[in-house]
């Protein structure tokens, strides 16, 4: 049977304090969605267009999965700068500036170079139909190609089989973060050829970046979904390291690191919450079995201490916004699928301080699901808009959650201080939110 059409998905919306970046995202904007394109042709496409840039990478880290990817990002851009090395990145969806895609030698993109890439990549889009993240996939591609690095970490964007990244033909190492449902309408939708199991089928979209004889690292998975990626690794003749069976690790007040180089004692990770020490394996695992980068046991510890990933278990600080909320301490987290609500869910679980909730949701997502999860651990959940994005109303949020509604984040906040029991705010349930969060509250990426 063949794959219906995709999905329509929310526009992902930019907007820049610079006229000439603006100017290209608004051309960016008026783009079409793929709907029911299912090819790496475009970008392809366009990517010849360009000169082929992407064959011009340096060593490239590539990292797919459901959740924990951006953080795994975060802790190899970490422990490869620790140990000197000038390292570019791309990531999405951005926070508060689309500039923070695209990190060159360790910096986020200027303005007046982004301006310019996106009008030469757009101007070379032609007839290619290449989309919003097509395009700004290439526009990375081609300042990595542009600028000198010892490495490169690329984050999929979705999915990981069609995803615009998987042009990179021969990375240094794949990475396969944690695997759980999320994009349930394009992942999931009926192929021939692809497995029905969902889990399964979860694993056969990101383990599509696997390369040919290029190492690929990964966490440890239920039964449906470790066969598919040793099915993916032993068809591509690609060697194999799964957590639980080539690598491991444990936290607790020094981590515990083991492969069959050695063993590391290292110290715990710097982002909060117990499931970072998996996403630090990950990176320290990727770090330890491809040969083209070096990174010693004492930069990988570095790493560990210094990373940071914004709008994920993010205590914010003095601002606008925590300023609404004296005597409180204010969270933010941007997971939205129910694995991240687990997640979540344990974290909030250590706080012994009264909680409550404030939270956003794009439409496409199970709201359901995430509030059942999260809610058992709150005093009070209410519901808010996702400004300029498609939203399930904060009056379905308060009806499946009991709880109530408030016109924005910052009404939210106030109404929660006003029980004056000094806990803890969660705002949560988006990205998009997140970054809304972290701009009004003046917490610039950086």
């Amino acid at each position: 049977m063949p794959r219906p059409p995709e999905p329509a998905r929310p526009r992902d919306f930019a907007t820049s304090d610079d006229p000439r970046v603006q100017e290209q995202l608004n051309r960016l904007a008026s783009l079409s969605l793929p709907q029911g394109r299912l090819s790496l042709g475009p970008v392809r496409r366009l990517l010849a267009a360009l000169g082929d840039p992407h064959l011009r990478l340096p060593p490239v880290f590539h990292v797919a999965g459901t959740n924990g990817k951006g953080s795994t990002c975060a802790f190899l851009r970490a422990m490869l700068e620790a140990a000197g090395k000038r390292v570019h990145q791309f990531t999405s969806p951005h926070l508060v500036r689309y500039n923070e895609r695209i990190r060159i030698a360790g910096e986020l993109v200027g303005d007046a170079m982004l301006a310019d890439l996106l009008a030469e990549v757009l101007d070379a889009s032609g007839t290619s139909e290449a989309s919003f993240f097509e395009i700004t996939t290439a526009a990375a591609f081609l300042a990595f190609a542009r600028n000198d690095a010892d490495a490169a970490i690329v984050e999929v964007g979705l999915g990981g089989r069609f995803d615009a990244t998987n042009v990179i033909a021969e990375p240094a190492c794949c990475g396969i973060a944690s695997l759980g449902l999320d994009h349930e309408q394009f992942l999931l939708a009926p192929e021939d050829g692809a497995p029905a199991e969902p889990m399964a089928r979860i694993a056969f979209e990101k383990s599509g970046i696997v390369k040919p004889g290029r190492p690929v690292v990964t966490q440890s998975y239920g039964p449906d979904a470790q066969a598919e990626v040793e099915r993916a690794a032993r068809t591509a003749g690609a060697p194999l390291h799964m957590r639980g069976a080539d690598w491991s690790i444990t936290g607790g007040d020094m981590m515990e690191y083991h492969d069959r180089h050695s063993a590391l004692t290292l110290p715990p990770p710097a982002l909060p919450g117990a499931f970072q020490v998996q996403n630090a394996g990950l990176a320290i695992a990727m770090l330890r079995h491809q040969d083209f980068v070096a990174v010693s046991p004492d930069a990988i510890a570095a790493g560990l201490r210094d990373a940071r990933w914004l709008g994920r278990l993010q205590w914010l600080g003095k601002g606008p916004l925590t300023a609404m909320a004296p005597g409180y301490d204010v969270l933010l987290d941007g997971g939205h699928n129910p694995d991240a609500a687990r997640v979540l869910a344990a974290y909030c679980a250590t706080l012994d301080r009264p909680l409550h909730a404030v939270i956003g949701m794009l439409a496409n997502k199970d709201a359901e699901r995430f509030l059942a999860l999260v809610s058992p651990h709150m005093q009070s959940v209410t519901g808010v808009p996702i400004p300029g994005h498609p939203h399930h109303p904060p009056e379905r949020i308060a009806m499946l959650s009991g709880g109530g509604t408030a016109r924005n984040v910052g009404d939210a906040i106030t109404r929660i201080a006003g029980r004056g029991d000094g806990g803890v705010i969660l705002i949560g349930g988006s990205l998009y939110l997140a970054g809304e969060v972290l701009r009004v509250n003046r917490e610039l990426p950086d």
